[in-house]
């Protein structure tokens, strides 16, 4: 992780599936935010891993 890097703020009091019906549409935009910002956070450690496991199986067997 590079120093410089900004942490992720964790997302405050989100329960997946509560209801949504009390929040302001700027709770609900913020929070959207937020869990796109995680979503992508995740694909590309997602993507990480399959890259090391294809190099891995590529050294190992020689296919990919």
């Amino acid at each position: 992780m590079d120093w410089d890097e900004a942490k992720a703020k964790p997302l405050s009091g989100h329960t997946v599936g509560e209801p949504l019906d009390t929040l302001s549409k700027a709770d609900l935009e913020t929070r959207l935010q937020s869990l796109e910002s995680e979503i992508a956070r995740l694909k590309t450690e997602l993507d990480k891993k399959k890259a090391h496991e294809a190099a891995a199986s590529e050294l190992f067997t020689g296919k990919s």
